[in-house]
C-alpha cells in the first residue's frame, strides 16, 4: 500500500518524533493549519500506519541500568519452529530491550540493559544461554553511547508501507 506523504505531513511526523506531547493546537500552529485539520491529518497519518504508537523515552542509567550490551546470537537450526520458538521466548525477557533477525554468521542480535556486569552476567546463564536452540553467544558491551534511536528521519518522497 503506498502511503503519499507531503510536507505537511513531513511537519508533523518529525514534531511528533521530537515531542510527542504537543497539543494539536501546537502542531497546528507548526504547519499554519487550524485546529481541526491538523487534527484530521494526525489521525489519518495513524490510520495509514505511519504513526504506530506514542511513548516516553526513559533513561536507562536513571533507572539503575548501568549496563547495555550487544548479544549475538547464533541458533542450531534455522527453520521457521526453531526460529519461532527462540522469538516468542525472547520476547519474554525484559531485559532484552531490543531483537533483531540479521544476515551474517549470526541469526540475531539482541540489545540488552543490565543494572551492572554480576547482572549481566546473572542474565547471561539463567535467561540468554537457555533460550531455545542457543548454539553460540557473543557480547559486546557499550562504552559510550554516541547516538541512539532519536528518531527516524522523514522522507521527501512518497512512503510505501509494508
Amino acid at each position: 500500500m503506498q502511503v503519499e506523504i507531503d510536507a505537511t505531513d513531513r511537519v508533523l511526523l518529525d514534531a511528533l518524533q521530537k515531542d510527542a506531547r504537543l497539543t494539536t493546537g501546537e502542531l497546528a500552529q507548526l504547519t499554519g493549519m487550524s485546529q481541526s485539520p491538523c487534527w484530521r491529518r494526525i489521525k489519518r497519518l495513524e490510520e495509514a500506519g505511519l504513526i504506530t504508537g506514542y511513548q516516553a523515552r526513559l533513561d536507562r542509567r536513571a533507572l539503575g541500568y548501568g549496563v547495555m550490551a550487544f548479544v549475538t546470537i547464533g541458533i542450531d537450526s534455522q527453520d521457521e519452529d526453531h526460529s519461532l520458538d527462540f522469538e516468542r521466548a525472547v520476547r519474554d525477557i525484559p531485559e532484552v530491550v531490543m531483537c533483531h533477525g540479521v544476515s551474517g554468521p549470526e541469526d540475531f542480535v539482541l540489545v540488552v540493559v543490565a543494572q551492572d556486569l554480576d547482572g549481566y552476567s546473572a542474565l547471561m546463564q539463567q535467561k540468554l544461554r537457555r533460550l531455545p536452540g542457543v548454539k553460540m553467544v557473543r557480547t559486546s558491551f557499550s562504552m559510550q553511547e554516541v547516538k541512539g534511536l532519536d528518531g527516524l528521519p522523514i522522507p521527501a518522497m512518497p512512503t510505501a508501507k509494508a
